[in-house]
């Protein structure tokens, strides 16, 4: 008799992994939905909303393109059940953002470098619009959490005062709705009245950095790397700022996350027309093991990606 028939017999209760328990809940999410609409949806969405790091271990980016897209709209179709579910609109916007960068964002730029026009205008169009979508969700967080406040934010005025009620628990809800609202003016640059709403998410990573600069060890200090990396001496940025924040998140993390050293290349580097310096820094992140760090594997594969084409386009980039 197997241990499955003995268990069956006695009525004891098999235990079940974790991920299979995930994998379940999706699986059944349209039966339960079918009995009890609201607590099977919020079953579900536990399932998503608590699945970890799962993807940004893997090693294989191009299994998890393909596979995103799905848990995305079904998480999608969970909220029209529970639109207030501020866990499952914290992941609708971090999946939307990471997902839209690390591969929608990555093929527009690969073509654009590639000089596949385009290719490259329908990408960032995409990109955009996917931004867009995720800083939706992040709103709607915010507003469930502290109503009213993403009006202010649209405004781009008394961003202090609406961003002083945002406590450090949220602090994960406040990065990824920044981060999609910045991505999103970048690729929307012809929106004048997009472009005007920069103050806002300037502000909520200010915001964020000073609850927890450890978040995500240092994500906050990443994205002023980018950010004050293209201001001028003049408007309190340059270099010498950017190499700041580049040095603590590097402590924050112990070296182990190659987008923000890709992020001083691309934005300082390239800005001051230092190539050697430029091509050493690539060739350090193209050489690194990702072994070393699998928490972060499948974002350094991705940053390495990167890194070998922007080395095979280095002429472009250089005078």
């Amino acid at each position: 008799m197997t241990p499955r028939e003995v268990a069956l017999r006695s009525n004891t209760r098999i235990p079940v992994k974790p991920w299979k328990n995930r994998l379940l809940a999706a699986a059944v999410a349209p039966l339960l939905l079918a009995g009890c609409r609201t607590t099977g949806a919020r079953i579900a969405a536990s399932a998503f909303t608590g699945a970890g790091d799962t993807f940004a271990r893997d090693d294989d980016p191009d299994l998890v393109r393909d596979a995103i897209p799905f848990a995305l709209k079904t998480m999608e179709s969970l909220l029209a059940t529970i639109p207030e579910d501020v866990d499952l609109l914290a992941t609708l916007t971090a999946d939307f953002t990471q997902y839209t960068y690390g591969f929608i964002q990555q093929d527009a730029d690969v073509a654009e470098m590639e000089g596949r026009t385009a290719e490259a205008r329908a990408g960032r169009e995409r990109a955009r619009k996917l931004y867009l979508r995720a800083r939706e969700y992040g709103l709607r967080g915010l507003d469930e959490l502290y109503p009213g406040i993403s009006a202010r934010l649209r405004s781009a005025r008394d961003l202090g005062p609406a961003l002083d009620r945002v406590k450090k628990r949220d602090v994960h809800l406040l990065y990824w709705t920044a981060a999609a609202w910045a991505l999103a003016i970048a690729h929307g640059k012809s929106d004048m009245q997009l472009v005007s709403e920069l103050p806002a998410p300037v502000a909520m990573m200010r915001r964020g950095l000073a609850l927890d600069e450890s978040y995500q060890q240092g994500a906050f200090h990443e994205f002023f790397v980018t950010y004050e990396g293209g201001r001028s001496v003049a408007d309190g940025g340059g270099p010498a700022v950017a190499r700041a924040h580049l040095d603590r998140s590097v402590e924050l993390s112990g070296g182990k996350k190659l987008g923000v050293q890709l992020s001083w290349a691309e934005t300082v580097l390239v800005q001051q027309q230092d190539r050697a310096a430029f091509e050493a820094e690539l060739r350090r992140i193209v050489a690194f093991d990702v072994e070393s760090a699998p928490r972060y594997r499948l974002a350094n594969i991705i940053a390495q990606r990167r890194a070998r084409v922007l080395l095979a386009h280095t002429d472009d980039l250089f005078a």
